[in-house]
C-alpha cells in the first residue's frame, strides 16, 4: 500500500493523530515538505508528544521514518526532537534524512523576522525561516543536507555565497548590525551536524527498494490544502506544496500506485496567521471552539481563528488533492452547541452565488457565506469508538458533509488519545 494523508483545510486538522494511528500498518512514514513551522501533536498514555518535523509514525515500533527531499530542516530544532524522541523510542536504523533537504540557515531565520517586522502586508508567519529558505533553493543558492560532508573552505564558500546579498541587505536596508560571522555559522553548523551524519542517505533509493519489496509506505504532509502555494490562499499561503502532488517531489519515489489519499477534515474549521476566513466566527461561538478544541498552535502557541466548517473551501481542496476517503476530526468539540452551522456558498460583492472557491484573496475577504443550519447535540461523543453509539443529529451532520464533499467519511476522532476513532 502507498497512501497519501493531507490535510484539506488551513492546517492543524490533526493529521499526527491520524498517521500515529494508521502507521501501526506500514513500514515506512515519509515526510516530504514544510520545516519546523509545522506542530503535529500526538497524545500517549497522557503523554503529549508535539513533532515538528520527524514523522508522527516514529512511535509505532515497526516504522521508518523519512525527512523527505522536500523539507527545508532547521538543525537546532532535528537535534533536540531526535534527543526528545530518543526518550521515548529507538531512532538508530530507523529515522533517514535525505541528502537532498535543504538547511534552514541563521540568516534565514533573521530574514522572515525583519521582512514580517517590515511589512506592510503580514502574511502571519512562524518565523522559522522556511519562506526563505525556499527561496534559496529556487535561487540555487541553497546549502543541502549532502553538504555537510564537504571540505571546509568548499561549505564556506558556499554559505558566502548564499548568505552576501542578504547580509549586505540586512545591514543597509534592514539595519540590523549583529549579524554572525560565516565561520560562526560554519562552526555551529558543523556542531549540530555532527549530531544526525548518520541518518543522512539517498533515501529515494530506500523507497525504491521499499515499493519493490511491496513494502507499505504512508507519506504525511504538513499544513494543509489551502495553504498551499499555487493552490492556497496567496500570498497567504505557507512556501511549499502541501497538496498530494507534493509527495512525488518531495520524496522523489515516482508515480508507482497511489493505493488512497486520505483527506484529514475537522468538524469546523480553523486558521492561524493572516488570511481570508469566510466563516470565522469572532465571538462566544469561536471562544467555545477554541477552548474545548484547545486550538492554539503547537508551535507558536498562537491562538487559531476558528469557524463553521466551510463546505466551499473543503470540497476544492478535497478535489485538487484526489482525495479518496475522509477522516473527520475533533467532532467532540462541537457537543454542547444548540445550532451548528455549514457554509454551502458564497455569496459575491455583486449579489451572485458561487459554489467554487475564489483564486483571489481579495474577493475571499469580501463574500458572504451562506448557510444551513443544523440541531446540536446534548449527549457526548467523546471517545466513542462505535458509529451506532452517536447521537442522531452528530449523524445527520456527518452524513450531511459525506454527501455534499462526495467523499465517504471513513474515520471519525471523538477524542485526542490515539484510538479514540470510530471506524465506519
Amino acid at each position: 500500500m502507498i497512501y497519501i494523508i493531507v490535510g484539506t483545510q488551513w492546517g492543524d486538522e490533526g493529521k499526527a493523530k491520524v498517521v500515529d494511528y494508521l502507521s501501526k500498518d506500514f513500514d515506512f512514514v515519509v515526510r516530504y515538505q514544510g520545516g519546523a513551522n509545522a506542530g503535529h501533536t500526538v497524545w500517549v498514555k497522557d503523554q503529549k508528544i508535539v513533532f515538528h518535523l520527524i514523522p508522527s509514525g516514529i512511535l509505532r515500533e515497526n516504522v521508518q521514518a523519512i525527512l523527505g527531499n522536500g523539507l527545508v530542516i532547521e538543525l537546532e530544532e532535528l537535534v533536540k526532537e531526535i534527543e526528545f524522541l530518543s526518550k521515548f523510542v529507538n531512532l538508530k536504523n530507523r529515522l533517514w534524512i535525505s541528502n537532498k533537504a535543504h538547511i534552514v540557515m541563521p540568516y534565514h531565520k533573521i530574514m522572515d523576522r525583519v521582512k514580517e517586522q517590515k511589512s506592510s502586508n503580514s502574511i502571519g508567519t512562524t518565523l522559522r525561516g522556511i519562506g526563505p529558505c525556499y527561496v534559496d533553493k529556487v535561487d540555487r543558492t541553497g546549502i543541502r543536507m549532502v553538504d555537510l560532508f564537504l571540505p571546509r573552505e568548499e561549505l564556506i564558500s558556499r554559505i558566502n555565497k548564499s548568505y552576501e546579498v542578504k547580509k549586505f541587505l540586512l545591514k543597509n536596508y534592514y539595519n540590523i548590525e549583529d549579524l554572525p560571522s560565516v565561520d560562526k555559522i560554519y562552526d555551529d553548523l558543523m556542531e549540530k551536524a555532527n549530531k544526525i551524519k548518520e541518518f543522512i542517505t539517498d533515501t529515494e533509493k530506500l523507497l525504491f527498494e521499499a515499493h519493490k519489496k511491496r513494502m507499505n509506505i504512508l507519506f504525511e504532509g504538513a499544513q494543509g490544502g489551502l495553504l498551499d502555494i499555487d493552490f492556497g490562499t496567496y500570498p497567504y499561503v505557507t512556501s511549499s506544496n502541501t497538496v498530494s502532488g507534493g509527495a512525488i517531489t518531495g520524496s522523489g519515489i515516482g508515480f508507482f500506485d497511489i493505493a488512497n489519499v486520505i483527506g484529514i477534515t475537522k468538524a469546523y474549521i480553523t486558521r492561524v496567521g493572516e488570511g481570508p476566513f469566510p466563516t470565522e466566527q469572532k465571538n462566544e461561538v469561536g471562544e467555545y471552539l477554541r477552548e474545548r478544541g484547545r486550538e492554539y498552535g503547537a508551535t507558536t502557541g498562537r491562538p487559531r481563528r476558528c469557524g463553521w466548517f466551510d463546505l466551499v473551501a473543503t470540497k476544492y481542496s478535497v478535489d485538487v488533492n484526489g482525495v479518496k476517503e475522509i477522516f473527520l476530526m475533533k467532532l467532540d468539540v462541537l457537543d454542547g452547541l444548540d445550532k451548528i452551522y455549514v457554509c454551502t456558498a458564497y455569496e459575491l460583492p455583486d449579489g451572485s452565488l458561487t459554489h467554487y472557491f475564489p483564486a483571489s484573496s481579495s474577493i475571499l475577504n469580501s463574500v458572504k457565506p451562506k448557510y444551513v443550519v443544523f440541531d446540536g447535540w446534548k449527549e457526548s461523543t467523546f471517545g466513542k469508538t462505535s458509529y451506532k453509539d452517536l447521537p442522531g443529529a452528530a449523524k445527520r451532520y456527518i452524513e450531511f458533509l459525506e454527501t455534499s464533499l462526495e467523499r465517504k467519511i471513513s474515520y471519525i476522532s471523538t477524542g485526542y488519545e490515539r484510538d479514540s476513532v470510530i471506524v465506519r
